[in-house]
């Protein structure tokens, strides 16, 4: 084998070790979830495949080296949103190769990223939340979570993981607030209106327990929302009963537990809340990830008039 060879075989068998090295501090340091870390471990190992194939000494790679990178997964069919997940796992690396001195050069800072269609994210009518929460049958311990579950996930617009990570202590009924732990564990305080609450209260008091007394060798359990085994509910789980109420209630089959996220952001800012507020409450990094609500305000109150003016068709 070639020197040159030899050199570069070493530095992508290195470089592999600094991804390996990147990961573990988005779990450890960064308290990035699971399913969060699986993808950037993917991705970031799709593109140490590449540069093997290619022959490229990654710690040196230059920008068209990368672009080439993406043509390569558009030659693929990749969608151009998957392709910016890849470049942003890259340029991620990339980041913290600099930062720890490992590189003098970060070349995926400057490689543009396709761009995406602008889409607007689904939401739900008042009308449409009424009547899946209404489309619950409260008359067992299930059915009294199940209502509880889908009133705090639309009275606090949080992530489904979000609601799935919650205890019984994170809920404070005396405030009327909850504690959200988001993206990075970072913690939030989200008030909560009386419904919610009332609702909230009658599982802790009436179904909680009995689902709790189900859980195998009696043993605590800190979850808020408990299976029918007695365990903590799974986002996946959680996202299986909303899923399958919106059923019942005759709903669009596409919605999915986000769609309350998105209508809890788009009523807040259509109630006149301000930006900064709502980014707080749903626990955004950046406030241009909250400026898209206030396009979809915007086109509900377009369409709002079109329906209502006589002219409006």
């Amino acid at each position: 084998m070639a020197e040159g060879a030899e050199a570069r075989l070493g530095s992508q068998e290195q470089f592999r070790g600094h991804v390996r090295g990147f990961v573990s501090y988005l779990s450890s340091v960064r308290n990035l979830s699971p399913n969060t870390v699986r993808a950037y471990e993917t991705d970031l190992d799709a593109f140490c495949s590449w540069v093997e194939r290619e022959g490229i000494d990654p710690l040196v790679i230059s920008h068209r080296e990368l672009r080439s990178f993406l043509a390569e997964l558009s030659r693929a069919r990749y969608t151009p949103r998957t392709i910016n997940r890849h470049l942003s796992a890259v340029r991620a690396l990339y980041r913290w190769l600099l930062h720890e001195g490992v590189t003098q050069r970060d070349a995926a800072a400057a490689v543009a990223s396709p761009k995406l269609a602008r889409t607007l994210p689904k939401t739900m009518s008042d009308a449409d939340v009424t009547r899946l929460l209404e489309s619950v049958d409260t008359t067992s311990e299930v059915g009294i979570r199940d209502r509880a579950f889908l009133e705090l996930l639309y009275a606090s617009g949080a992530r489904i993981s979000e609601i799935s990570g919650l205890d019984v202590r994170d809920v404070d009924l005396r405030d009327a607030q909850v504690r959200l732990f988001g993206k990075g564990s970072k913690e939030r305080i989200v008030p909560l209106y009386d419904s919610c609450l009332s609702w909230v209260r009658r599982y802790l008091d009436e179904a909680r327990p009995l689902l709790l007394a189900k859980r195998k060798g009696g043993s605590p359990t800190s979850a808020l929302f408990l299976s029918t085994r007695g365990n903590r509910m799974s986002a996946a789980a959680l996202r299986t009963c909303f899923e399958r109420q919106a059923r019942i209630a005759g709903l669009d089959s596409t919605l999915t537990p986000h769609a309350m996220r998105h209508t809890y952001a788009t009523e807040l800012l259509g109630g006149g809340a301000d930006m900064r507020s709502v980014q707080e409450l749903l626990g955004h990094a950046s406030l241009s990830t909250t400026q898209i609500y206030t396009h979809l305000s915007v086109e509900r109150l377009k369409e709002a008039a079109r329906q209502a003016h006589p002219r409006g068709e």
